[in-house]
């Protein structure tokens, strides 16, 4: 059985948000346009990171908005037992996205289903420009034909194995860990 380890620190969590952010200015040509929209709950936190260090760096405000793509899973009668209907909590975009370049966050990328579902939920909103996904962790095993523009770091686990990404917005540090799959948490997608 998989046993719980640390993969980054609270150091490598700020370095890979100031590169994503500024390869993002790069590829972009500058922060016009620009706007991120964060997936619930770890995608949000990453994405007013982003948004703030691009801020810092470009003078340019990049407006941030919050998404929760449960009804638009392909797996929501999976993912969901009983009776009860997963946790929603609630998507908040309040500029309009079209003729924009969304960035749209996430902390884990793996089989591509969440992204699969953040885009369609993106179409239903509006026309953008353009869209480009980054993430902190890409796991692989994609079961969808979508790559991340931007990723922090790609790390190889187990099939028994999950990443954790913990943020002091709602953890009590910066740290990204292995834990068994058995453990309860957070399903990737």
């Amino acid at each position: 059985m998989a046993e719980t380890r640390q993969l980054f620190d609270a150091t490598w969590i700020g370095r890979a948000i100031n590169r994503i952010a500024h390869q993002i200015v790069e590829q972009n040509e500058g922060a016009e346009g620009l706007v991120a929209v964060g997936l619930h709950t770890h995608g949000v936190f990453l994405a007013r990171r982003i948004a703030a260090t691009i801020e810092d760096e470009e003078g340019v405000e990049v407006p941030v908005g919050t998404m929760d793509i449960t009804l638009y899973r392909d797996d929501v009668g999976i993912r969901s037992r009983g009776p009860h209907l997963p946790r929603r909590e609630g998507t908040d975009i309040p500029f309009d996205i079209s003729d924009r370049t969304v960035i749209l966050v996430d902390d884990v990328l793996h089989t591509g289903r969440s992204i699969r579902a953040a885009l369609d939920q993106l179409m239903d909103l509006g026309r953008p420009r353009k869209i480009q996904l980054a993430g902190l962790i890409d796991r692989g095993g994609r079961e969808l034909p979508i790559r991340p523009d931007y990723v922090g770091r790609k790390v190889t686990i187990g099939d028994d194995e999950n990443v954790r990404v913990m943020l002091t917005e709602s953890d009590e540090a910066d740290v990204v860990t292995v834990v068994p799959r058995e453990q309860p948490g957070k399903p990737q997608g």
